[in-house]
């Protein structure tokens, strides 16, 4: 039969058409293929083994989806390698959708992948919308059966069925539609601004029904948990969306996109240290996670913002302290260096800082000091002071940040933000507007008297620590030899900045990180394998600042 020839129609629903697989003569009613053999039927020899053929992979593909169109979902389960949960999934997909019909195109394989196209019709009680998209299957060899199986994941019935609880609905909406604005009254879109796309479906779901609107008939994708939003996936009937205000700056934001988008996998948030409010956040890729918020990464030295404030709350040093800062320096049996192995002079807390030397904020802490402190007390000041691991209720969903209990040589390791220190954009952000602060002011995207939900709180910086960090950012951000001097150069004062690298096992370069902050707007941005802190991180940071 010629390429793009229909080969049947299943009771005027589902239809298969031939593409980029060779179809035959193929009854989906009973799935015999001319009189052709199966090549997974097994032999007297046992169970096929090694990589399946071209011609397994297009009479499995072209089975699965014949079974599919067929609606005969027991059956498709089987061409699966993994019956028992695809079954049900193929059975539940038309009636969950309410597809009333659809037209199945088949692409031309790639190694053991094959594409295809769902050209569907969603009917709703006496509303009828067409719905397409693509998909792809996986053709692998079954481990016991030696039969060549479609490799089952939910996303081989719709791309953005990512887990197994997830599933397709059609009717009246769970939650009316947002028009969320940005802080002046500007709409905030996916389309305009695609780093807000799964920001503004939790928001719909979390303030929806606050917002006043209405609801309407849609098709979406049920996550099927409390933690990860729907997905709309096509309007049959507009609602009546409620108008939702958030901190957003429309013109932060899109700096802030387009800051990302010069790199291959990067994330940035940007805070008013004056108020906590979140003005920018931007991931690329943008995808459904939103890493600038949820992630949880070792923020490398932007972490010696908080090492330096326990310095000087516990007494171990001011900016004005003499510190050694040799190449390298060892620590509970671990060896520690600095870039390249530099070392400093006679310098001082303040020189160590914003040349980002690992070795002295090591050694002027724990064993090697005479100024003994507890391996709890970086956490203690994370928490207390900046916030870090407290539960944060921004609004949508966020990372609160974790400083563990360490011991052995994770606790020197922490110092420097390694270890098992994790943060995301947005908590490394709040490091810097605390600085500018002189306190944590937790970062929020929506009114707090919106749910009236709690914010997490902490004591103010005593007036000398914040003086102490105010000073050695700005020493960072401004001397000749500070590490963050390029990416902040010509941005307005007051400015304070911190860069970091963070090693991340399997990695060729260090993920790159950034914070800082110039006048009433403060940002932290990270790069993955982007290297030095004030190169590829640096300069996001810097677009971001002068964007605001």
């Amino acid at each position: 039969m010629r390429s793009g020839a229909k080969v049947a129609i299943v009771g005027g629903v589902f239809a298969v058409v031939a593409g980029g697989i060779g179809y035959g003569g193929y009854n989906l009613w009973n799935g015999v293929m001319g009189g052709e053999k199966s090549p997974e039927t097994r032999t007297a020899a046992g169970p096929r083994t090694g990589p399946v053929t071209g011609e397994e992979i297009t009479t499995t593909a072209r089975d699965f989806l014949a079974a599919w169109a067929a609606g005969e979902p027991e059956k498709a389960g089987q061409l699966t390698n993994d019956p028992v949960t695809a079954g049900p999934a193929v059975a539940a997909y038309r009636d969950g959708a309410s597809i009333s019909k659809a037209v199945i195109t088949p692409g031309t394989p790639v190694g053991t992948t094959v594409p295809f196209t769902v050209n569907a019709t969603i009917t709703y009680e006496d509303v009828s919308k067409p719905w397409s998209y693509t998909s792809q299957l996986t053709v692998v060899r079954g481990q016991t059966t030696g039969r060549a199986l479609v490799k089952w994941a939910p996303s081989v019935l719709h791309p953005k069925l990512l887990t197994a609880g997830a599933a397709l609905r059609t009717g009246v909406a769970k939650t009316p539609a947002v028009k969320a604005v940005d802080r002046s009254g500007a709409e905030l879109t996916a389309e305009k601004y695609p780093s807000l796309k799964p920001v503004l479906a939790t928001l719909r779901e979390r303030y929806g029904a606050k917002a006043g609107g209405e609801t309407g008939i849609e098709t979406w994708i049920d996550s099927g948990s409390a933690s990860v939003p729907d997905s709309t996936l096509l309007v049959l009937t507009k609602g009546k969306p409620g108008t939702l205000r958030t901190t957003i700056d429309a013109e932060v934001q899109a700096a802030a996109e387009k800051a990302v988008k010069a790199y291959g996998n990067a994330s940035v948030a940007a805070i008013e240290p004056s108020t906590g409010a979140i003005r920018a956040v931007a991931n690329s890729p943008a995808t459904e996670f939103n890493t600038a918020f949820q992630g949880a990464q070792a923020p490398g030295s932007t972490m010696k913002i908080v090492t330096a404030a326990m310095m000087m709350q516990n007494g171990l040093a001011t900016p004005e302290t003499k510190v050694e800062c040799p190449p390298t320096v060892m620590s509970r049996s671990t060896t520690f260096q600095n870039l390249k192995k530099f070392s400093i002079s006679n310098g001082t807390l303040t020189e160590a800082f914003r040349r980002s030397c690992n070795t002295a904020f090591i050694k002027a802490i724990g064993p090697l000091s005479d100024k003994h402190i507890a391996d709890t007390e970086l956490g203690a000041t994370a928490r207390d002071s900046f916030g870090i691991g407290q539960v944060w209720q921004v609004g949508v969903t966020a990372s609160d940040g974790s400083v563990p209990e360490s011991a052995g040589s994770e606790t020197p390791a922490s110092y420097i933000g390694q270890g098992r220190i994790t943060m995301s954009a947005l908590n490394v952000a709040s490091l810097s507007a605390t600085v500018k602060n002189g306190g944590f002011l937790q970062p929020y995207l929506v009114a707090r008297d919106l749910d009236d939900r709690e914010f997490a709180k902490a004591e103010p910086l005593s007036g000398e620590v914040a003086r102490g960090l105010q000073k050695m950012m700005n020493a960072a951000a401004t001397a000749a030899d500070g590490t963050a001097l390029r990416a902040m150069s010509g941005l307005p004062s007051p400015k304070g900045a911190k860069t970091g690298s963070a090693e991340v096992d399997a990695q060729d370069s260090s993920n790159s990180w950034f914070t800082g902050y110039s006048g009433d707007l403060a940002a932290a941005a990270v790069v993955q394998e982007g290297g030095h802190g004030g190169d590829s991180a640096g300069t996001v940071v810097a677009k971001v600042l002068r964007a605001g």
